[in-house]
């Protein structure tokens, strides 16, 4: 099984994470999972989530090192010499192609969706860009050119839907509920940091995450009174600006925590998240915090609503309402607050997203290759139904 990727941040994520759980996860049923990814130089090594190949490619600009491979040739030549039985594209862009590659070569494929198109173009594109109609025109192409697509919320599956796209599967990711657990909650950490609440904002800094609005929802609770202190745990290309947004608040640039033992800690010592952004398909930072027992205020406009449920708050893009949300978070029962972020993230793990990634791929656990399939592009059990979900998750139905 080949695994094809692009704009994977340079040290964190959480498509760096989702690729390594699946990978690992693949590794485990008995597959032999390679991962084809961009950098800054060749390499090629053995991992626990199987053989990583890294390709040339350039940085994309201003996203604050996110790259992507643009050598297709080369590509083709890798792809060939490696002979997959499946392949996994998450990437929408200059990747695209590959499912066309596949489906000559007899290789199922799956382009797994990791962002929201129409929100990406609104946010990203010029003004007065048509980017629902761009969007239905992409989506539709590549449903036609993968044998199947995987969205992982019914949000991320909706510009689809939309489409009536036949070869839909929705199938949830998962977090890891052993790294991060409310008992992680550190007193000495807590102790070096001000009284009042503990705010958190876990995220990449760049422009679609919108991550100056927990710095604007301080704000406004500072002006309410509330004594609350704010951690940002990210690096990226808006850092500098956002500092300058921060003067004179009580805020804690961390830039990229790579202990993930001190990131969980973090996590489970925080009164309360805040995730933002306006286009997140999962938001697996927002789930390792309902893990670690941290209830999470997220924005009405992305998928993250539905995956927090109860356990958190939905706030529309303003300072006050994201600070009206912490308020709300602030005043429920400590304890229960705390259980019910937890349960949450409980009813979401690994173990589960590689069965449905598996099922998608209509390949045993056990490892091999589906009897009947591959045979230009064909499949062992027939293409799913239009919205099909493969989970068992109740999280996800």
């Amino acid at each position: 099984m080949v695994r094809l990727a692009n704009a994977i941040a340079p040290h964190s994520g959480g498509l760096r994470t989702a690729l390594r759980e699946l990978g690992q996860g693949y590794a485990r049923a008995g597959h032999d999972p390679v991962l084809v990814m961009p950098g800054l130089r060749p390499g090629d090594e053995q991992t626990e989530q199987g053989r990583v190949i890294t390709v040339p490619g350039p940085i994309v600009p201003g996203t604050g090192g996110y790259r992507v491979i643009t050598a297709r040739r080369s590509l083709k030549r890798l792809l060939e010499d490696l002979e997959p039985d499946r392949l996994e594209v998450s990437d929408r862009t200059t990747l695209r192609w590959t499912g066309v590659w596949a489906a000559a070569h007899g290789v199922r494929s799956m382009m797994v969706s990791h962002e929201g198109l129409d929100g990406l173009l609104r946010l990203l594109g010029p003004p007065g860009l048509p980017t629902e109609r761009l969007a239905d025109r992409m989506n539709r192409a590549s449903a036609e050119t993968y044998d199947v697509v995987v969205c992982t919320t019914r949000w991320a599956a909706e510009e689809f839907r939309r489409l009536s796209v036949p070869n839909l599967v929705r199938v949830p990711l998962g977090v890891d509920l052993d790294t991060f657990s409310p008992d992680r909650y550190d007193e000495r950490l807590r102790a070096t940091l001000p009284d009042g609440p503990l705010l958190v904002h876990c995220s990449r800094l760049s422009p679609e995450k919108h991550p100056d609005r927990p710095i604007a929802a301080l704000a406004e609770l500072r002006r309410r009174g509330v004594p609350a202190t704010l951690v940002v745990i990210g690096d990226g290309p808006r850092r500098r600006s956002l500092e300058a947004k921060a003067e004179g608040l009580p805020v804690r640039f961390l830039g990229h925590v790579s202990d993930r033992d001190l990131l969980a800690r973090l996590l489970a010592t925080a009164d309360a998240a805040i995730a933002p952004g306006p286009v997140e398909t999962f938001g697996l930072a927002a789930l390792e915090a309902l893990a670690s027992g941290t209830p999470v205020v997220v924005s009405r406009e992305s998928a993250l609503p539905e995956v927090i449920g109860c356990a958190g708050l939905a706030a529309d893009d303003d300072p006050a309402s994201y600070a009206d949300a912490v308020e709300q978070l602030l005043a429920r029962d400590t304890s229960r607050r705390r259980k019910a972020a937890r349960d949450q993230a409980a009813r979401f793990d690994w173990q589960t997203a590689v069965d449905g990634f598996l099922s998608a791929h209509e390949t045993p656990a056990s490892g091999g290759t589906a009897s009947g399939s591959l045979a230009g592009g064909g499949t062992a059990g027939g293409s799913p139904a239009a919205g099909s979900t493969v989970d068992g998750s109740a999280a996800a139905r």
